[in-house]
């Protein structure tokens, strides 16, 4: 269980300095589509020699749900975070800043469920408040944002997106096997992100030639790690561990990614990250821990 969590924690908290790391000499888009189209044919081929043929049939309502998860999931929540690190230094998300805009989602959950007419408790709106009030400091322009507005709206809104394509399940079919469910959001991601990548003219002009050893090594490791390991042990983990310690990593994500981002890029820690990013976590675990008690306690 330890092993498992340990990946989700850094795995998954790695894997924006992987993406900053891939757009430096990659088109964005198209790099996510191989990123994603890849991990889903070798997960694939996986299910298909442990199981058998019939192992990735699904009914066409089902296949819908799992297409409309994939988009929401990776085109616009995975796809915003790749858009907006990309660029050079002082036009892009840092990826530190990416990741503690992402841990909004808990947050941006508990407001979608307040709008389909399931009241929080009042813990959870206090945490939700703190949580918007350290986003406002991590992105407001007074006295100099830790990263540019408009991108960082633009992580935001694919954090919107994640959080409406994580509540689906409440909604619409999906696969009852999360790891065939996986297998088809991946391929739906993929497709549309490709399809945005050459409608932005990403491959026009592009030469293998001209990517970075590091980029290539950062994009194998977001396919394998990031796409089939972390993944896999997040899924065991929702079977077999307590739903309290595994919902942890949405504030332990942000930590590493800032850490590693400091370390490696030099991306720097001021204090509106350290301030702003401080407030947003603390408004995660409040929503977090009082989520995860039952009514009445």
């Amino acid at each position: 269980m330890w092993a498992a969590l340990g990946a989700v924690y850094l795995i998954w908290g790695s894997t924006y300095l992987g993406i900053r790391l891939t757009v430096d000499s990659l088109p964005p888009f198209v790099s996510s589509a191989a990123r994603f189209g890849l991990a889903a044919a070798v997960l694939a081929v996986i299910l298909r020699v442990r199981r058998g043929p019939a192992a990735l049939r699904v009914r066409r309502r089902e296949l819908l749900g799992a297409a409309l998860a994939g988009v929401l999931l990776l085109t616009f929540g995975n796809g915003m975070v790749v858009l907006t690190e990309s660029g050079p230094a002082g036009s892009n998300v840092p990826s530190g800043v990416a990741a503690l805009l992402i841990a909004t989602v808990p947050l941006l959950v508990v407001l979608l469920r307040a709008a389909t007419g399931d009241r929080p408790r009042w813990p959870t709106v206090v945490g939700v408040i703190a949580g918007f009030a350290g986003l406002s400091v991590l992105v407001l322009p007074g006295g100099g944002g830790a990263a540019p507005l408009v991108k960082s709206l633009l992580v935001v809104l694919g954090a919107a997106a994640w959080s409406v394509g994580s509540l689906l399940a409440r909604w619409v079919a999906l696969p009852a096997d999360p790891f065939v469910a996986a297998v088809y959001e991946m391929i739906t991601g993929a497709a549309v992100l490709l399809g945005v990548g050459l409608a932005r003219g990403e491959l026009v002009g592009f030469s293998p030639a001209s990517v970075s050893a590091t980029s290539w090594v950062a994009l194998a490791y977001l396919m394998l790690a990031g796409s089939l390991v972390a993944f896999t042990a997040y899924v065991w983990l929702l079977q077999y561990a307590p739903i309290s310690l595994v919902s942890t990593y949405a504030y332990v994500n942000p930590v590493v990614a800032v850490a590693l981002g400091a370390l490696v890029l030099a991306e720097p820690i001021g204090f509106r990250v350290l301030a702003g990013g401080a407030v947003v976590l603390l408004g995660v675990a409040i929503v977090v821990s009082t989520e995860r008690r039952p009514a009445g306690r």
